[in-house]
């Protein structure tokens, strides 16, 4: 059983772009799932952060659920998940701890042992590819994908790259309006309007998150664009990827130069994070179609209410 404690909130505070620098302090560099990618806290749903014990502790609101995301640092662990039960039941709401490693779920259960329900779901893994991988389509296992893309290089021999910054802004958001207007018409029901607004909050603040972007032009036009950052000291996560669908082989064009992109400018890169698939079939499909070197396996947790003693 958890030990009686008071009830006592913590202060969280917005995330504020400006929080960058202070927050991946705490991760020091080290492998984590996307949804510590401080880029990713920032543009997505409600996150709130504060720092106590030697620990950033998240509290996120995201499809109307609030949770606790695995505090990070190298402080006091026990004291920081002490807080976070504390406030969970300050607050009159369940205490959920999600984005655990295998590790962290075994240590959290070492700490309060019994207390916790656990649950793992693949579809919120993440997928991390090598680099090399994506950017070279080397072997046999790459076959198909290598014959596709360069089906798209000769029958589109003007393409050209550049990367996403001030002169090309306003070309990128033409295209990705044009990209969620077929999407409506296709199905008038579908919501973006979070992704729009995740979108929207990453142009804005491009140079703040030190964000990469390419774009890829066919005809003078921007057909395809990616967005991404660095996550940990080797691998870089991809938020973003739009491409028009009337144009065969655009995605798999934009997925391989950005690697290339990306190994050219940052040689200490080795993997690229491209998140979850969200259990959704097809794209499951699609992302295991790249042979991944691994996944980010996540676990979370809800703390039994017998153990939440007042």
């Amino acid at each position: 059983m958890i030990e009686s404690k008071e009830k006592t909130l913590i202060d969280f505070q917005p995330v504020s772009w400006r929080d960058k620098a202070e927050y991946e302090s705490y991760l020091d560099g080290r492998a984590v799932g996307c949804e510590f990618s401080f880029a990713n806290l920032y543009l997505w749903g409600r996150q709130n952060i504060a720092y106590r014990h030697g620990c950033a502790i998240l509290f996120s609101h995201f499809d109307r659920r609030s949770v606790y995301p695995f505090p990070k640092g190298n402080g006091d662990i026990k004291a920081a998940l002490d807080s976070i039960i504390a406030d969970a039941s300050a607050r009159g709401i369940v205490c959920r701890i999600t984005g655990m490693s295998p590790e962290e779920r075994s240590l959290l259960e070492s700490l309060y042992p019994g207390c916790f329900h656990y649950h793992s779901d693949e579809g919120s893994y993440d997928y991390v590819y090598s680099i090399d991988d994506l950017a070279d389509l080397v072997g046999k296992k790459y076959h198909g994908k290598r014959n596709h893309l360069n089906r798209f290089y000769e029958t589109y021999p003007d393409y050209r790259t550049e990367p996403i910054g001030e002169d090309n802004l306003e070309e990128v958001k033409g295209m990705l309006a044009d990209w969620y207007r077929e999407k409506l018409t296709e199905d008038p029901s579908a919501d973006f309007q979070m992704e729009e607004r995740a979108l929207s909050r990453a142009f804005r603040h491009l140079a703040d998150l030190e964000m990469e972007g390419l774009a890829l032009y066919v005809g003078g036009k921007v057909i395809a664009f990616t967005l991404g950052s660095r996550l940990s000291d080797d691998t870089f996560d991809v938020h973003f990827e739009k491409a028009r669908a009337d144009i065969q082989g655009a995605y798999p064009a934009i997925n391989n130069e950005f690697a290339k992109y990306i190994r050219q400018k940052f040689p200490e890169i080795r993997y690229l994070d491209r998140e979850e698939d969200m259990g959704i079939e097809g794209l499951r499909k699609a992302k295991k179609s790249y042979r991944p070197h691994h996944q980010v396996e996540k676990h979370w947790a809800r703390l039994w209410e017998a153990c939440d003693e007042d």
